[in-house]
C-alpha cells in the first residue's frame, strides 16, 4: 500500500498517567525519549506509537502516514481543503521529519518521512 499508516499518537496533559493506563491496561512496553514523551515498542505485530503530553496542546489521537515527499504532501493537502499545523519538524533521532495537518472536518493527523540513511 502506498503510504501506509506507521505510527500513532495519544496526547494528553498528564504524561505519567496515560502512561500507566497503557502499560496496564495492554502490557505495552514503553521507552521515554523526552520528559513529556514516551514511545510505544512494535513488537510482533501492529505499528509503533507514542503517548505525551504537552501542555499547550489540545488532547487528541491520531496517526501518522509515511510519505515520499513532506513538503509535496502538505501543499497537496492545503490545495485539497486541509490546513498546516506544523512540519517538516525533525524528530530528535535523527531518522526522520514529522509535519502535522487538519483534514478538511478538523481530524488531526500526522505525517513522516524517512531520513535517508548515510
Amino acid at each position: 500500500m502506498p503510504n501506509p499508516v506507521v505510527h500513532f499518537e495519544i496526547i494528553g496533559k498528564d504524561q505519567k498517567l496515560l502512561d500507566s493506563f497503557y502499560k496496564d491496561v495492554f502490557a505495552w512496553q514503553l521507552t521515554p525519549v523526552m520528559d513529556v514523551y514516551s514511545m510505544v515498542a512494535k513488537e510482533d505485530s501492529g505499528i509503533a506509537g507514542g503517548i505525551g503530553a504537552f501542555a499547550d496542546t489540545p488532547n487528541y489521537v491520531s496517526f501518522y502516514v509515511e510519505v515520499a515527499d513532506l513538503e509535496a504532501t502538505m501543499a497537496s493537502i492545503e490545495a485539497h481543503g486541509g490546513t498546516k499545523l506544523f512540519g517538516p519538524n525533525p524528530i530528535p533521532d535523527g531518522t526522520a521529519v514529522i509535519g502535522m495537518f487538519t483534514d478538511p472536518e478538523g481530524h488531526t493527523l500526522g505525517l513522516i518521512q524517512r531520513t535517508p540513511k548515510s
